[in-house]
């Protein structure tokens, strides 16, 4: 009985020891990894595929260069695309269905995004896709609304304009997907009096 103890107790010990060696190796490796992240000065993306999953690892940190490509993004569909939008309602009664008729002098495509817009009846979308893996896309959402929904003493046949500026949500260190799951975010929405945010982004408050 005791050496049959002791055999088990053995057999453990080095599944154990494994499984320590193992895990000490993925460890070291995701340290390395975060370690290249740094010493590049960004987010590292890894994806590989087992059967019908996908696995997604980021590494790294969102630095100040990062940060500075970003807010490219930031300004030109924020501050510029969405407040044109809603000048160029206050002026003509409809939106702009070009960037170029905005009169921003913008370009439609940077080093690192690509600028749209698209227009239905109610609403106008801006779009700052990013063309890195590293870089949030931001997205804007116009609506028209009637202005008594705002204001109490608004004439009934006035309408106005809501905005929201939203980016895509910051990415899991680790994830696993099905491989023909979509990654594309939703466009804003205005819903029960209120201007949300679209499936996979988040309203940029600052």
């Amino acid at each position: 009985m005791r050496q049959q103890k002791s055999k088990s107790n053995s057999i453990l010990l080095k599944f154990y020891s494994i499984l320590l060696k193992g895990c000490g190796c993925l460890l070291l490796a995701y340290i390395g990894l975060i370690g290249c992240g740094i010493l590049f000065g960004g987010i590292l993306f890894y994806s590989f595929g087992i059967k019908d999953k996908q696995v997604e690892i980021w590494v790294g940190y969102e630095g100040m260069a990062i940060k500075a490509k970003q807010s490219e993004g930031k300004q030109y569909v924020g501050s510029l695309m969405n407040r044109a939008q809603q000048a160029y309602f206050a002026e003509k009664g409809t939106f702009s269905t070009s960037i170029e008729a905005l009169g921003l002098g913008i370009k439609k495509e940077t080093t690192n995004y690509k600028y749209s817009i698209r227009v239905t009846k109610t609403a106008a979308f801006n779009y700052g896709v990013s063309k890195k893996y590293d870089l949030k896309s931001y997205f804007g959402g116009v609506f028209i609304v009637a202005a008594k929904e705002l204001d109490p003493n608004a004439r009934r046949d006035e309408m106005t304009t809501v905005s929201i500026f939203c980016q895509t949500e910051k990415r899991p260190l680790f994830r696993v997907k099905q491989k023909d799951e979509s990654d594309e975010p939703g466009e804003p929405i205005y819903q029960n009096g209120k201007v949300i945010c679209g499936k996979g982004t988040t309203e940029v408050t600052k």
